[in-house]
């Protein structure tokens, strides 16, 4: 897949990277804000530029309303990271992601599930999604992390 189909596609793979060091390093069975404070160490080192906590707006018909979406991290200005330290992959955590993704307006975003003790990836896929807002099509891509 070249990087006209999956825009960031290396600074995605720098982003993984990151988060099996941390997960090799830490090990498992911590809560996602101790994976999110090792990663605030990590990006430095790798030198991933990076914002923690990130304030989005939330866009709604063209009017940007005064709640915001919180982002574990955005990365190289343009790549959410959302970290998870839970076993499963919900449906609902696709479902959440996906209207994040269109009520901010940003194309990729990246789901960290850090759980298990072995650092393996178990699951990294971008997923093309083709959606409709009002007449104009956009694509997203998502990319599922699972660390064991």
């Amino acid at each position: 897949m070249n990087t006209d189909e999956f825009p960031f596609k290396e600074e995605c793979y720098d982003i993984i990277g990151a988060c099996m060091e941390v997960s090799n390093e830490l090990g498992c069975g911590f809560l996602e804000a101790v994976h999110q404070e090792t990663l605030c160490y990590e990006f430095p080192d790798q030198e991933i530029p990076f914002e923690s906590q990130k304030v989005l707006d939330v866009q709604y018909k063209g009017r940007r309303l005064s709640k915001k979406y919180v982002a574990d991290f955005l990365c190289f200005g343009e790549i959410i990271l959302e970290i998870k330290a839970i076993d499963t992959l919900l449906p609902e955590h696709t479902a959440q992601v996906l209207n994040y993704l269109k009520a901010t307006g940003k194309k990729n975003w990246i789901i960290g599930q850090f759980w298990n003790s072995k650092a393996s990836i178990q699951a990294y896929h971008p997923i093309k999604i083709q959606t409709q807002i009002k007449y104009k099509r956009t694509q997203t891509y998502i990319c599922l992390l699972t660390i064991h």
